[in-house]
């Protein structure tokens, strides 16, 4: 039974769990050895319009033109192992509005599902000065919560993965503890993919300023941990191989084994293969490093990163915080009646204004002759 306490994307998703789970029991009977399905949660997020819905569908073959992302939005998949056995389950998220509507980023994050969570992070490559900054924000918030939720799950002392054997801890294991990178960099939580779309517009910048982005994404993927792809949806080849990388944290299918490391060319490099050895230094062509007072090699990227591609002002995403003043998001007769609605508070605002005040010029008096 609903608690009254609960909200309504926990209504809903307990809706969609039970229904998809009698489903999987119906199909799996009458084959007691077969193990239960897996469920996992994946949480794609990214740059705005920058192509995470056309990925989400590729991955759930679904024939549908993508449409704006309204703030957060939830659906799943259902994929079969084998012959006659039950259909494992994956959950999607999708935060629309890039960096603008992180806080929702606490929703779909919950004790329940941490554990078999992984984050596809969607990045545009044809705007490369808001790539930092999207990367930067969305991780870092993701990150929050992930700690958070873990650290009260090891107060409580549960671990709700103990449910399900065959899905161990999210924390990502493609780092050797061998690794020579290992003290180096810093892993995220849980399994992270990079996706880097648009390519098809990415081709035709500079040949060098292709090379210190190219450079940079695989030393953050490298760093976090990650895998990473650079993709286009008017390309077939590239779409097939994210889609298999998706598939791999969705439904725990084989990620494939193909790498590619030309900046050139598109970049697919998995977790755990490349080193900084392998990527070298940041492109510091025309600066001189010492003058950048770095604190560490992250920092070092970073700065070298925004002396060539400068981030973007944050004033208009503060300002588009409110959905209801972004454009992708227009509704001619809503946004009528809404002007309405505020020119009349606006207007019942400086009428309560001039009455208050009158109040306060006739109490005067009164005041006075007490």
């Amino acid at each position: 039974m609903p608690k009254i306490s609960d909200t309504l994307w926990e209504l809903a998703a307990t809706e969609v769990h039970n229904r998809v789970s009698g489903a999987g029991e119906g199909e799996g009977q009458g084959n007691g050895d077969a193990p239960g399905p897996c469920e996992r949660t994946v949480f794609f997020m990214g740059s705005k319009t920058g192509g995470k819905t056309t990925v989400m569908l590729r991955c759930l073959d679904r024939d549908e033109v993508p449409k704006p992302t309204l703030a957060l939005e939830y659906t799943f998949g259902r994929r079969a192992r084998g012959h006659n056995t039950p259909k494992d389950i994956a959950h999607f998220w999708e935060l629309g509005g890039g960096t603008s509507l992180s806080d929702l980023i606490q929703i779909p994050i919950t004790a329940q599902n941490v554990r078999t969570l992984s984050v596809v992070l969607v990045l545009d490559l044809s705007k490369p000065n808001s790539l930092w900054g999207t990367l930067e924000r969305l991780l870092q918030a993701v990150q929050a919560k992930v700690d958070g939720v873990l650290s009260e799950l090891q107060k409580t002392g549960e671990r709700r993965s103990d449910r399900n054997p065959t899905l161990n801890s999210s924390t990502p294991q493609h780092l050797h503890k061998d690794h020579p990178d290992r003290q180096f960099i810093s892993p995220f939580p849980v399994p992270l993919l990079m996706v880097c779309s648009k390519y098809d517009i990415f081709q035709d910048f500079e040949s060098e300023k292709r090379k210190v982005v190219s450079k940079t994404l695989r030393f953050l993927a490298h760093y976090h941990g990650a895998s990473l792809i650079f993709t286009s949806n008017k390309s077939e080849s590239l779409m097939s191989k994210t889609k298999g990388l998706v598939a791999h944290l969705a439904f725990g299918t084989d990620r494939g084994k193909t790498v590619s490391t030309d900046h050139s060319k598109p970049l697919i490099i998995l977790a755990g293969i490349d080193s900084l050895s392998q990527i070298g230094s940041p492109p510091t062509t025309d600066i001189d490093v010492s003058s950048l007072h770095a604190r560490n090699p992250l920092d070092l990227w970073k700065k070298v990163f925004e002396r060539v591609f400068p981030p973007e002002s944050t004033g208009d995403l503060k300002e588009l915080r409110n959905p209801a003043r972004d454009p992708q998001f227009r509704e001619a007769q809503v946004d009528s009646m809404r002007s309405q609605k505020d020119q009349e508070l606006e207007q019942y605002k400086r009428n309560s204004s001039k009455s208050w005040k009158g109040m306060d010029l006739e109490a005067e008096p009164r005041g006075q002759r007490s």
